[in-house]
């Protein structure tokens, strides 16, 4: 329920221990380690400075793993569509990691996947010749002469060639007035494959009267006999070419049955790259490498024990540098866990902040619920949820979030009668008494309690962010920062309040006199010493600019009215679909069918928008008007070396050593 704490730490140990230190490391998840450039001791002893060596063969190997899982994955039967999107990776077991990592074997599948490959493309690329050719010799079929005679004239020229049907009459004609002559053999798309006769001495005019007509010469280079026998000929190796990429296709297809063999390769190698690339940039001597660190203090004995197994390896707790930036890592109960994802869209808390996470949680799921202001569509959700849980692979903590968000919309739609809009009122009218009876107010006929509840939340998630700096300032020790940056505010603005309050009746006039002579003490604060730095005048100018300020908090407290409006138009549009499902059932035969299939399609896209407005619109108020008053964000993530699995998912921790594991 707060920030860990965390405890810097250096492990010196010799190079031969260097990998299998670092994989017990990285398996247990819990040490972050520094590259030299961040290392402070980097900057103690220069001489513990590196030259980074990528370790560019398990590069490559990654790279032939990755080529082959994209080729292999267009051939397999594994599951697709849904299915695959919730749950990408594979589960197996620790045994059969081991086997297929443990086994050189394995990796031959990667040349076969590479020599496959490249026999498809070879044969795609013939057919798509072949297939050119065909085309090509098409409109030719009526030319009885062997092609190879085209060009074997003794006085004449003979040049094959595809001509525009709209230039064809008029070239005949002026090739007739060279004394040339054009016959006519076939068309196709568009233009005439022809051949023009000529005598050798007039081929240059002939030529230059072509080009002017778009003539596209045609050669039959390497070919003989006959364009009939051509196309029997190509047809016969079309057909034998397909046949055989239709054989690749299937030992492709029969080659992905090992698909997750390479998936499981790959994502060993790529954890083995993680770890090579770790020693390789820490700093180190000839005989030694030094990791230096980060873990969360309650590690802090698991990582003593690891490298107490190691007799070449030591490990000391050192103090961080003055000013150096301390990664951060939040840790809250499972309640509020689900809730970090919000936490994490915005950004880690520096170390000396506090975690907003617990804060948040209450006012983000309430304010949701109240956007959503449903108690039908909040069912849905938490059936919806349940079924992706139960589906899905990987981090869950943003449906588990919406679970409870969905709670309270059920709770706000209780309150406000909202059942799928006024569904029960139209088409079950037998508990729509009920419904009445346990609601407290139906907003689309009075608008203001919702109005009242949405302005008051607002104020309240205001003032609870100034309280908390005011807290946290406290426990820093920070007396000043806690008086004149958040005390005085918490005691003006409420005085405020107060008075306002007075003034419209539900406040004795009295009282609300008092507070506003109360009022005064902080807003001279604010003036004098809301800024701390800089001359008296221009403290004072901006102290008086700070003041007017106060007037930006109506501003932010009006946003929240943001919770009506969404709650109001996603009634409204569930009211406008009840309606349209009402008329449509009238209409005999079909009319229950439509209706059924206009509120399913209806309330399902009302529902989506309406998670989509309240997840944006109320992670705004978290964002813009509560954060501010009291996080200072930018913090780096604590990112422990760990083991990361892209495509597969082991049931039990992988515990195995692969003799040089290259």
């Amino acid at each position: 329920m707060a920030i860990a704490r965390m405890a810097k730490v250096l492990i010196i140990t010799h190079r031969t221990q260097a990998s299998e230190l670092l994989e017990t490391l990285q398996r247990e998840g819990i040490c972050q380690i520094l590259n030299a450039k961040d290392a402070a001791v980097t900057r103690d002893w220069p001489e513990f400075a590196v030259t980074i060596q990528q370790p560019k063969d398990i590069e490559a190997l990654l790279h032939r793993l990755e080529k082959s899982i994209a080729f292999l994955g267009s051939y397999s039967k594994a599951a697709r569509g849904l299915a695959a999107v919730l749950s990408p990776r594979a589960v197996i077991d620790e045994q059969s990691y081991g086997k297929v990592v443990s086994d050189p074997q394995f990796l031959n599948i990667i040349t076969q996947c590479e020599l496959l490959e490249a026999a498809i493309e070879k044969t795609k690329g013939q057919i798509e010749s072949l297939h050119i050719t065909l085309e090509t010799l098409y409109p030719w079929q009526s030319l009885e002469t062997p092609v190879e005679e085209i060009s074997g004239l003794q006085q004449a020229a003979c040049l094959p060639g595809l001509l525009p049907v709209r230039q064809f009459e008029q070239l005949e004609k002026k090739l007739a007035e060279l004394g040339a002559a054009v016959e006519k053999k076939g068309t196709t798309a568009g233009k005439v494959a022809c051949l023009v006769v000529c005598l050798k001495d007039q081929i240059d005019q002939v030529q230059k009267l072509l080009r002017s007509a778009d003539f596209e010469p045609v050669t039959f280079e390497t070919m003989t006999g006959t364009v009939t026998e051509l196309m029997e000929r190509y047809s016969e190796q079309l057909n034998n070419a397909e046949s055989h990429l239709q054989e690749l296709y299937d030992k492709a297809a029969l080659l992905a049955e090992k698909l997750l063999d390479i998936k499981i390769l790959h994502d060993h190698y790529e954890n083995l790259l993680n770890r090579e690339q770790t020693k390789n940039t820490a700093p180190a001597t000839v005989h030694t490498v030094v990791l230096e660190g980060w873990v969360k203090k309650k590690d802090y004995g698991r990582l003593e024990k690891i490298v107490a197994g190691f007799e070449a390896s030591s490990l000391t707790r050192i103090e961080p540098a003055e000013g150096e930036e301390i990664p951060v890592e939040i840790e809250n109960k499972s309640v509020i866990k689900p809730f970090e994802v919000i936490t994490r869209l915005y950004g880690m808390p520096m170390h000396f902040n506090v975690d907003p996470t617990v804060f948040l949680a209450p006012f983000f799921a309430l304010f949701f619920g109240i956007c959503i202001g449903d108690a039908g569509y909040g069912l849905t959700m938490i059936i919806l949820s349940a079924l992706l849980i139960r589906k899905m692979q990987g981090d869950k903590k943003l449906v588990w979030m919406l679970v409870i968000c969905s709670v309270f919309a059920i709770l706000v739609g209780i309150l406000t009668g909202s059942w799928f809009g006024n569904l029960t009122e139209i088409f079950i009218p037998g508990i729509d008494g009920l419904r009445k009876k346990i609601m407290w107010f139906d907003p689309m006929e009075n608008p203001m309690p919702l109005f009242a509840i949405s302005m008051i939340l607002g104020y309240i998630h205001i003032m609870t962010g100034l309280l908390i700096a005011f807290v946290h300032n406290l426990k820093q020790k920070d007396y000043i920062a806690a008086l004149c940056d958040q005390l005085t505010w918490l005691i003006m603005l409420n005085s405020v309040v107060v008075l306002g309050l007075s003034k419209a009746g539900p406040v004795p006039s009295q009282i609300g006199r008092f507070f506003a002579f109360v009022a005064i003490v902080p807003a001279i604060t604010i003036v004098l010493f809301s800024t701390r730095q800089g001359s008296w005048g221009a403290r004072i100018g901006m102290g008086v600019y700070n003041l007017f300020s106060s007037i930006f908090y109506l501003g932010d407290v009006l946003s929240y009215l943001r919770l009506m409006g969404l709650c109001m138009v996603g009634a409204g549009m569930a009211m406008a679909m009840n309606i349209l499902a009402e008329t449509v059932s009238k209409t005999p035969v079909v009319g229950i069918i439509m209706a059924i299939i206009i509120l399913i399609i209806g309330h399902g896209f009302n529902l989506f928008l309406s998670i989509l407005g309240a997840f944006v619109h109320t992670m705004r108020l978290q964002f813009v008007e509560f954060f501010p008053k009291f996080l200072v964000g930018g913090g780096r993530v604590f990112e422990p070396l760990s083991k990361k699995y892209e495509h597969i998912k082991i049931t039990e921790p992988v515990q195995i050593n692969v003799q040089d594991d290259k």
